[in-house]
């Protein structure tokens, strides 16, 4: 509806630029909802925004913009407010025809085409194959896998990519931590590795090797050899046998990948050297105390970086800078990192090594989403500790306490950079306080009154050419008409902003309109037309609220 206006008033706009022969430039068109549904239903400032390139005062163009509208059946009336705000109050047709639109494209209402095709990349969750997944990791996964559902709902050739990072000290930890295992140390006894993993998963590893199991991994199957003095065969065993279990966990949460990316190979196939040589031909680089730098301050950075070391190993910037010129030369004009606050430091530096590269690749790429930390309470006490990792509350404990689609909208439904407070309280409560139970009850109640209908012997059968729509008058039948006009718009907005948090609130508000309908008006009534025209509204609701959840990845359960 908004880009409906702002089409409108653009031609207004044009057509008084020509009537006054102006060799202008107009500023992009701003429509917002308002605030308060007495000032309309959205507002812009066209007139402000354009009045001194014009030369004319902001509320005589404003008057002016009004009287150029085209006909329409979307406005009903203007008005125009303050120094020239232009208000519009939507006509009774337009919010009818987003009821009928639902009814008309199902599950595929709210899709758009607003990514045309382009491909973009979604790298998300990322852990490295060291332990289970923690809750952290678990609202990476929350945000990006919703953030590639939307993606894929505007239009966009989504792939999802999980990086690895199989190479480094933390994966020689993590060898040395199951060897100790194997020898019968444990955490406790002198010979403990000093920074070695503490968690019970690490004793159930190292029984699974010395038994010689196998395991698929996604790109290979090992076996174990069962011997403890072989370092490198424990490393390959355990990597693989992590990797294993965190996909089972993300398996369990609903979230499947395109694309898991070894570190590894990317030495292996050598792009790791090619990446340095074409710094060094690019002139961006110097050598200072026997290492390396990149001049990233040339760039935006802070500081220059250094790239390879004294003792000739890559810093850990120098494979993330080779991974995103893997990804450009794959063709992916955007690409959205889903990360830890903690990576923040990496943002510039990546890019900036990205840009020393001269490969053409845009200022700003790729994209990053940081969430902040997860603070899990319980009982008014905050859980921290899980007993099979250690040292951290795991995904797979959060899911089995609390269900995967609490655990899925709370991990999502606030802004990535917000820190959160995860309340099992509250997650598992039946109560209008629990946003996912609320969202969820909603859409059981669609389908209870699609349940009392066929019990009464009625039709659920719904003609959109005989609906007397315009029967729909009551304040909260508008309300919810106005609600499920918005959807299309909130999933182009969260797709192009990566905030899949607008979805999650827009739910809850659309539930909460509907809550008060259902509330204060009967749909199974003796008024044939208007049975049939709440019958639509509430079956309209079902269908947006069923839309909206998948996108987030979470269920619309048909009864509670």
């Amino acid at each position: 509806m908004k880009d409906t206006v702002a089409a409108l008033l653009s031609e207004a706009l044009q057509s008084i630029i020509s009537a006054r022969q102006a060799d202008i430039t107009a500023p992009e068109i701003q429509v917002e909802r308002t605030r308060d549904a007495a000032h309309g239903d959205l507002a812009s400032n066209i007139a402000l925004a354009t009045a001194k390139l014009l030369k004319m005062p902001p509320r005589e163009l404003a008057q002016a913009i009004c009287d150029a509208l085209p006909d329409n059946s979307v406005i009903d009336r203007t008005d125009i407010a303050g120094p020239g705000f232009i208000n519009f109050f939507l006509s009774k047709d337009s919010q009818a025809a987003a009821l009928l639109e639902v009814l008309s494209k199902g599950s595929r209402y709210g899709h758009n085409d607003s990514g045309a095709g382009r491909k973009v990349q979604v790298e998300f969750v990322s852990a490295n194959p060291t332990g289970p997944l923690h809750v952290g990791h678990g609202r990476g996964a929350a945000v990006g896998d919703s953030l590639a559902r939307i993606l894929d709902a505007c239009g966009w050739e989504v792939v999802r990519e999980f990086y690895y990072n199989d190479a480094g000290a933390q994966i020689n930890n993590l060898a040395l931590s199951v060897q100790a295992r194997c020898k019968g140390l444990t955490p406790d006894d002198d010979g403990w590795p000093d920074d070695g993993y503490r968690g019970d998963y690490i004793a159930e590893l190292a029984k699974a090797y010395l038994a010689g199991e196998s395991v698929e991994a996604s790109d290979k199957s090992v076996t174990a050899t069962g011997d403890g003095e072989n370092l490198d065969a424990i490393r390959e065993f355990a990597v693989a046998w992590l990797r294993r279990e965190q996909d089972l966990d993300l398996q369990s949460f609903g979230v499947a990948f395109d694309i898991f990316f070894l570190e590894s190979s990317l030495y292996e196939s050598g792009e790791v050297t090619t990446t340095v040589d074409r710094l060094v031909e690019s002139g961006n680089t110097y050598s200072s105390d026997d290492a390396l730098w990149l001049r990233t301050t040339d760039f935006g950075d802070d500081k220059d970086r250094v790239m390879r070391k004294k003792d000739g190993g890559y810093t850990y910037f120098l494979p993330d800078v080779a991974y995103h010129l893997n990804k450009w030369r794959r063709g992916f004009e955007r690409v959205i990192n889903e990360q830890g606050a903690d990576h923040h430091s990496t943002v510039t530096r990546v890019r900036a090594g990205l840009q020393a590269l001269d490969e053409g690749i845009p200022e700003g790429w790729p994209e990053y989403v940081l969430h902040q930390m997860v603070t899990v309470m319980r009982d008014g006490q905050e859980v921290k500790l899980s007993k099979r990792a250690g040292s951290y509350l795991t995904l797979r404990d959060l899911i089995n306490e609390v269900g995967r689609d609490a655990t899925r909208y709370f991990l999502v439904a606030r802004s990535p950079n917000s820190q959160l407070t995860f309340d099992i309280d509250l997650a598992l409560s039946q109560s209008n306080d629990n946003p996912v139970f609320y969202i969820q009850y909603a859409h059981a109640r669609v389908c209870s009154v699609r349940r009392k209908f066929l019990e009464a012997g009625l039709s659920v059968e719904l003609d959109p050419e005989t609906l007397a729509l315009e029967r729909l008058v009551e304040p909260q039948e508008v309300e919810v008409l106005k609600q499920l006009a918005r959807f299309p718009e909130i999933v182009t907005r969260a797709g192009t902003s990566a905030e899949p948090q607008q979805i999650a609130n827009y739910l809850r508000d659309l539930a909460g309109e509907f809550h008060a309908y259902y509330n204060a008006h009967k749909v199974l009534i003796d008024d044939g037309e208007l049975r049939s025209a709440r019958l639509a509204l509430t079956t309209a609701v079902g269908q947006v609220i069923a839309n909206g959840l998948d996108l987030l990845g979470v269920s619309a359960p048909e009864s509670m």
